[in-house]
């Protein structure tokens, strides 16, 4: 397949094999915008995904299938799948099911809408990152 038809053309053909058989996938909450997480999937998991409705991934530190709200109910119901332009990235547009997309817990022991919960600034980005001076 060339760049062109890969970049432009109409055909589904998820670079799997350029990433090791995996592929990023982003997951934005389809009615407010806000980036809910990032996960990853081989072909199997996206398959899943698409038979389901529910988004499903490659657990990379446990090295298994799962989809999102198996233990904790809190399922992502897909609206939309898109991919990008090198058809190297998904993104999952969702309807949460649940009470968050996050596996960890706020202070309050409630499930956190989102995975990107810490903010970072100059002041406190800096210290103790690798290689930055």
């Amino acid at each position: 397949m060339s760049k062109e038809q890969l970049e432009e053309g109409s055909d589904l053909q998820l670079q799997f094999e350029k990433r090791g058989g995996l592929l990023p996938v982003i997951v934005q909450d389809a009615a407010s915008l806000q980036i809910l997480m990032l996960g990853y999937a081989n072909m199997e998991a996206f398959k899943k995904s698409l038979h389901l409705g529910k988004a499903t991934f490659w657990s990379t530190s446990r090295e298994k299938l799962w989809t999102k709200g198996e233990t904790s109910g809190d399922y992502l119901e897909i609206v939309e799948i898109r991919v990008d332009c090198d058809q190297d990235a998904i993104l999952y547009l969702v309807m949460p099911q649940g009470e968050g997309a996050c596996h960890t817990k706020n202070a309050a022991g409630e499930s956190r809408v989102s995975c990107f919960y810490r903010y970072v600034d100059e002041q406190n980005s800096l210290q103790g990152v690798p290689g930055v001076a």
